[in-house]
């Protein structure tokens, strides 16, 4: 396996460098002669751990660091009861602002109570992929019972993020809920001075409540803001480690570690945003990034095959790949048709494995040619 500008990889002879153009759209194969000229490939549509440990009370390595505000009530001020009409509203609106200042206070001990929770599902989780992927690393049976136990556990402790993700959504719609309260108070009270019947003292008093009202809409708008902000970076954070366990299903299926998920590299704007812009993407030419001849049985291309790719999109991360088979155009009629059978069959396995690592589907085009060159089927990946 080779990537252009970087050192070869070799894998005894199952992955090499070779000249080949990509051929008709996939799955349809057209042309003549040894090979035909590309057109536009098409498409075709799936799945990063950190396995280190954080200390009590602090967010798991990986995890996005949850907001460290607390949001306590600012109190109310004393009010001198007048006896009015307009008095008797002054005091209403008080104890609905100090009803709404302990419920502030217990959403705030709620919105702790579930960040501690996340906290510590998220070590939980980070602390059993950390011990698949040792296990991984210094190498296992394929699909090792143990390992797929853990990987369950895994999957569980990752739901209980959810759950608490959840539960943080719902205590933003609670909080939303008093943001609108409090700015009923702050128009009740300011449209309380136009009732006729009041003393001096009462508009006093209205004017200490409007300040008090104030404040505490500021804090309960502050808890709001920080609550979205918290659910929609840990939103994303779970659906990136449900890719990341995906890739890690796959390395315990064959038993091998390859790295990190393939998504976390792959960025920029993929070829779906590129036709939506309508860019058209241009066959694959030159030499392969990857050539894996499948002149034997059992050929162990994965993580030659993910060390490519990965590099690739290290130094490009918005490539798009062309996966094309090829198979060989000696033989007789019947010898050709099943070559180039076999050719796709191999291209849409190295389609599974790459999506498994991680690399998004819309990132990788299919398309197929035949090779006068080629002993076996073969399957050429390209960056584009």
């Amino acid at each position: 396996m080779l990537m252009t500008g970087l050192r070869a990889l070799a894998l005894g002879g199952a992955i090499a460098i070779a000249g080949c153009s990509s051929d008709d759209i996939w799955p349809s194969l057209a042309g003549s002669g040894d090979q035909s000229t590309a057109a536009k490939p098409a498409r075709a549509t799936q799945p990063t751990a950190t396995p280190i440990v954080a200390p009590a009370g602090t967010t798991a390595v990986g995890q996005p660091a949850l907001g460290d505000g607390v949001f306590r009530a600012p109190g109310t001020s004393p009010l001198t009861d007048t006896g009015t009409v307009v008095g008797a509203k002054v005091n209403q609106l008080a104890r609905e602002l100090a009803e709404l200042q302990t419920r502030l206070n217990q959403r705030n001990a709620r919105l702790q109570q579930i960040r501690q929770s996340t906290i510590d599902n998220a070590r939980d989780y980070h602390g059993s992929v950390g011990a698949i992927e040792a296990r991984l690393q210094v190498g296992t049976t394929p699909g090792n019972p143990e390992l797929i136990a853990q990987w369950n556990q895994a999957q569980d402790q990752l739901d209980q993020v959810s759950r608490d993700i959840a539960e943080m959504n719902q205590l933003a719609n609670d909080v939303a809920s008093d943001s609108s309260l409090a700015a009923f108070l702050l128009e009740s009270a300011r449209a309380t001075y136009g009732i006729s019947g009041a003393v001096d003292q009462d508009h006093q008093n209205l004017s200490v409540l409007e300040d008090d009202i104030n404040k505490t809409q500021v804090v309960v708008d502050r808890l709001l803001n920080e609550i979205s902000e918290d659910v929609s970076r840990q939103t994303a954070y779970v659906g990136n480690e449900r890719r990341n366990l995906s890739a890690l299903a796959l390395a315990i299926k064959n038993g091998e570690l390859y790295g990190a998920s393939l998504a976390s590299r792959a960025y920029l704007p993929s070829n779906a945003a590129l036709n939506a812009r309508n860019v058209t993407p241009q066959p694959a030419t030159g030499r392969p990034l990857v050539v894996i001849r499948f002149d034997r049985q059992n050929v162990q291309y994965q993580q030659a095959l993910y060390t490519a790719v990965s590099r690739a999109l290290d130094q490009q991360p918005s490539a798009n790949f062309d996966l094309v088979a090829v198979s060989p155009s000696q033989g007789s009629p019947a010898d050709v048709a099943l070559s180039r059978s076999t050719a796709r069959k191999r291209a849409d396995e190295v389609l599974q494995v790459l999506t498994g690592m991680g690399l998004p589907a819309d990132r990788i085009a299919l398309a197929s040619t035949t090779n006068a060159g080629a002993r076996a089927p073969e399957v050429h990946i390209y960056v584009r």
